[in-house]
């Protein structure tokens, strides 16, 4: 496994760097850094701040995935998933959430609130073409297999 290092400035001193939770986690834990308690109403959304910054190399990117225990228990995820985090990007990682639940939630400085996953990505060239090859797909889209 290749490691790679991604700088980070964390200006939030007394909650934990985002980290893996076990061997074989692909995402890290991102902790809220909310100053008092956040209440999140059912179907409302809120921008979380992280406390962090990071610089990642050319050629990764951040993405900003929910927890599913978060999803599962109580209907809360992340608006935008996923997150995508540039590798230009030096401001404070936010975290947009939605309560798709049913009651209130609420959220606490040092709550677990999403993952981070690095991923590498290529840039590609777009070649203006007149026609495309066939595919055995065509063009089918939403649901064209069926049920």
């Amino acid at each position: 496994m290749i490691k790679v290092k991604v700088k980070i400035n964390k200006t939030a001193e007394d909650l934990p760097l985002p980290r893996y939770m076990s061997g074989g986690s692909s995402g890290m834990d991102l902790y809220a850094a909310v100053d008092e308690d956040i209440v999140i109403d059912p179907g409302g959304f809120r921008l979380i701040p992280t406390g962090i910054h990071l610089q990642l190399p050319a050629g990764y990117e951040g993405q900003v995935r929910p927890r599913s225990g978060l999803a599962a228990k109580y209907g809360v995820t992340v608006l935008n998933t996923p997150g995508t985090i540039d590798s230009d990007y030096r401001g404070e990682i936010k975290i947009i959430l939605i309560n798709l639940g049913r009651e209130p939630f609420v959220i606490k400085r040092g709550d677990r609130i999403a993952q981070l996953v690095i991923s590498r990505y290529e840039r590609v060239e777009l070649v203006p073409a007149e026609c495309l090859e066939d595919s055995e797909r065509g063009t089918g889209g939403f649901g064209h297999t069926g049920i």
